[in-house]
């Protein structure tokens, strides 16, 4: 009975023997590749930024002020439009707000070189225009900038200082600036001196009008 205990001990345990063998000769398994990351994507270019200097003007143009450039040829583009044209993202060199323009040395009468007409009107040419591009009527649309004086050299008004054009029906204003913008071609910088019954009367109906003979500084800048 012993032996046939000892034989069956032995035999369990050349079988554990045999298992362990087996088990450290049995090959690991393989391991899993590892998945590669894939490659990040190129990183985009940063864009370069075009500044717009009205100061100095871009090709295409001959001077810049008043918040528009004159085209080479004739004929004028805001800033905004300029900026679009040449792809520019930012604007230097322009200040927020212009003060009032000074009042010229003639603001008390017009000169006696100035063109007077059958109504009265008085007016002077600083600086010509364009006359391929003709002028301007009654009904026509016209975009202007200009600066205007009472004769003891008060400005009232001004779309210089406020760094942004006008545009109106010629219709639609003083008879002074009606008859006197006909006079004009686009790029042309002219002086009014436009008596009170042209303008808004010696005792004016509209309140906070000036009274009295008026001075316009008159930049033409289209027509439509």
């Amino acid at each position: 009975m012993i032996r046939k205990m000892l034989i069956g001990s032995a035999l369990v345990a050349l079988a554990l023997v045999l298992g362990c063998e087996a088990r450290e000769k049995a090959p690991a398994p393989a391991e899993k590749p590892k998945a590669e990351k894939p490659p990040e994507p190129p990183k985009p270019a940063e864009p370069t930024e075009v500044v717009f200097d009205p100061r100095t003007p871009p090709a295409g143009f001959t001077t810049c002020h008043r918040n528009h450039c004159h085209r080479v040829g004739g004929g004028v583009a805001s800033y905004k439009q300029v900026m679009a044209e040449v792809g520019a993202t930012k604007i230097i060199g322009v200040p927020k707000q212009a003060p009032m323009p000074k009042a010229p040395v003639d603001v008390a009468a017009a000169p006696a070189d100035a063109e007077v007409t059958a109504s009265g009107l008085a007016s002077k040419v600083l600086s010509p225009g364009d006359p391929t591009t003709g002028k301007p009527t009654e009904t026509s649309v016209v975009t202007v900038h200009y600066t205007g004086w009472t004769t003891d050299g008060k400005p009232f008004d001004s779309s210089v200082a406020r760094g942004k054009p006008a545009s109106f029906p010629l219709n639609k204003v003083i008879p002074g600036w009606t008859e006197g913008v006909q006079l004009m071609s686009v790029g042309e910088e002219r002086r009014f001196w436009i008596p009170g019954n042209l303008a808004y009367g010696d005792k004016p109906k509209r309140r906070g009008a000036p009274s009295g003979t008026l001075v316009f500084d008159v930049e033409l800048l289209s027509i439509r």
